[in-house]
This record gives C-alpha cells, sequence and structure tokens, in this order.
C-alpha cells in the first residue's frame, strides 16, 4: 500500500468545478521501483508534479471558455493535469503528456472524482523520438521552462507533434527562459503574440503570468 500523503482539492472556473486529489505537500516521495530514478528525476523534484501550481490554474481558467470544436489538444508537462481535466471534463478531444511515471495514476483518479472518462495519456520526454502522440491543432502547457536546456528540448516537441495550423498557449511565471523558447519558435515558421493574465478577465492572479501564443 502506498505511504503517498495525500489532500483534496476543489477548483472552481466560471461553472465548472474541478475535483482533485493531490499529494499533501512538497515532502511527498515513493519510487519503490526506482523507477522515476532511473528517468532521472531526483527525489527533490519527485513530488513536483503532484502540487496545483499558479500557472496550472491561469491556463485552466483559459481553458474554461476556450473554443475546443473540431480541435484535437495537447497539454504538454500536465502535472496534475488541471487545464486537461477542465477540457475533459467539457468534452473536448484532450491528451495529457509528462515525463513523471505516476502522473497518469493521478490523471486517472482525477477524472474518476469528475465522474469523466480518461485521459489518454502517455509518458514521454521532450528529447525522446519514439512517442506515439501525432499531430495536434491546439498544443498548452504551463510553467514548463524552469530550466536552460527546456528552451531547446520543448521547441523541437511542440514543433514535431503540431498540425500545419496548429496553435500554441504556454503560460510562464517569468522563470527567464522565455525569450530564448520563442525565439526558436519564430525561427520555426510561428507567429508570436503575449498578454499578460490579468487581461483574460481571471481573479486567480494579478497580472503575473504572461500567457505566450504562437500560431503557423
Amino acid at each position: 500500500m502506498s505511504n503517498l500523503r495525500v489532500k483534496y482539492q476543489t477548483v472552481e472556473f466560471n461553472d465548472i468545478d474541478i475535483h482533485t486529489c493531490i499529494l499533501r505537500d512538497n515532502q511527498q516521495y515513493e519510487d519503490i521501483d526506482n523507477e522515476a530514478e532511473d528517468l532521472g528525476i531526483s527525489s527533490a523534484s519527485w513530488p513536483l508534479f503532484g502540487q496545483i501550481w499558479p500557472s496550472s490554474k491561469v491556463l485552466a481558467s483559459l481553458m474554461s471558455d476556450f473554443d475546443i470544436k473540431n480541435k484535437r489538444i495537447l497539454e504538454v508537462g500536465c502535472g496534475i493535469g488541471l487545464a486537461s481535466l477542465v477540457l475533459n471534463h467539457r468534452l473536448a478531444d484532450i491528451t495529457a503528456t509528462d515525463y513523471h511515471p505516476q502522473v497518469q495514476k493521478f490523471l486517472n483518479r482525477n477524472s474518476l472524482l469528475n465522474n469523466d472518462e480518461d485521459i489518454p495519456f502517455e509518458r514521454t520526454g521532450w528529447s525522446d523520438n519514439d512517442d506515439t502522440l501525432g499531430k495536434f491543432d491546439l498544443i498548452i502547457g504551463s510553467d514548463l521552462l524552469y530550466e536552460r536546456d527546456h528552451a531547446h528540448m520543448l521547441s523541437e516537441f511542440i514543433n514535431a507533434h503540431a498540425n500545419k495550423n496548429c496553435e500554441i498557449i504556454i503560460i510562464d511565471p517569468g522563470r527567464g527562459n522565455q525569450g530564448k523558447f520563442t525565439k526558436m519558435m519564430i525561427e520555426l515558421g510561428y507567429t508570436y503574440t503575449c498578454k499578460h493574465s490579468d487581461e483574460i478577465d481571471t481573479e486567480i492572479n494579478n497580472g503575473t503570468f504572461k500567457i505566450h501564443s504562437l500560431v503557423r
């Protein structure tokens, strides 16, 4: 039986209530088969997937009334997958992906909590080249660029999974690596715009986050 301590939290987005089971705190750790260690995930970073971060709330708020008609959607580095849970509750065609080996377990548990179907999920890294995800019309993510080398890996990963006409939305709290990522995406042929988070009429934050949008 798992020794992980969890807690339950409901997050509201307009008329949508999303119920979540998340790790109780950032001190939780359980890697019985050394699966995470073998993937290069340290004990310090292991529990980070299991929290609801402010950037993910901004992204989920944006997705609560986003146009999803006829769009195949991918959430990159989903963690707890709050935006994916919102989209899934709206019956969107959403697929989620993350590198952490525990993500799918929590994603399935949280889908069940909301009386929704399981979200299609694939565990893969941005530098892997053997995933089966395919192409998407909308690619989303939040707080992804927290390491210097992430800009290159993420831009290549997104470009490999973007349809000919694709929109990318990244919520960034200002970690300092977004500029490099944006430059790489522009070089790949994408058009870039940016908004502050308070421009989407959300009370979750005070304009702290930036919404980076790229289209091609």
